[in-house]
């Protein structure tokens, strides 16, 4: 596991706080690693969107809100529909199987929620990657990095994993189907529907 993805579990997992600096030494000696390494990794985090900028050189963990959770699964419905449909006419036989193989691997009970994420990226982006619309696919994918952050409701209190599972494998039946209105229908009810949940949830807590 690399010092990015050993920050983004301790994020999820509460173990660095939100909202208080993060010391480059500190990390240093938390993964046992030199600074550099340090740096590199609180950069591309930064410009992923799990860090925010904190005084003139610092940052920090920032807090979860359900305007940014919104925010995300507004534009996912969008721009990830959009994708699918420049490239439903274009997905074959073997980017069926590769989704099935993510698939198969999402439903391991030992994941961890980056590993969740990562694989739950892949699944998608075998679907969309056919459209070669490369400029777009780069925002899907960063927006689907960003909402990474929120999947420790998703997968907690929120109970979705089961039915993210039964959703992809809808998915994949009316893609076989060749029923193209159909299936990008269904992609935006999954996107919307997980999305106003979390919403829902985090305006009460």
């Amino acid at each position: 596991m690399n010092v990015i993805t050993k920050i983004k579990e301790d994020i999820l997992s509460s173990e660095l706080p939100r909202g208080v600096p993060l010391r480059q030494t500190a990390l240093s000696v938390r993964y046992g690693v030199s600074r550099i390494p340090i740096r590199d990794a609180l950069s591309s985090l930064k410009s992923e969107g799990w860090l925010v900028s904190h005084g003139k050189v610092g940052v920090m963990i920032p807090s979860l809100n359900w305007k940014e959770a919104e925010d995300l699964s507004l534009m996912r419905a969008e721009l990830e529909c959009l994708l699918f449909e420049m490239a439903f006419d274009d997905i074959g036989e073997d980017n069926i199987k590769a989704a099935r193989k993510y698939l198969f691997e999402l439903g391991k009970e030992s994941l961890t929620l980056v590993c969740r994420g990562e694989l739950n990226w892949h699944f998608h982006n075998t679907l969309y990657e056919v459209a070669n619309r490369p400029t777009l696919q780069r925002v899907v994918e960063g927006l689907n990095k960003q909402a990474v952050r929120y999947l420790g409701f998703q997968y907690g209190p929120l109970s979705y994993r089961s039915t993210s599972q039964d959703e992809h494998e809808v998915l994949l039946s009316l893609i076989e189907a060749k029923n193209k209105k159909a299936a990008v229908d269904f992609l935006r009810r999954h996107i919307e529907i997980a999305g106003k949940l979390l919403t829902d949830y985090l305006k009460r807590i």
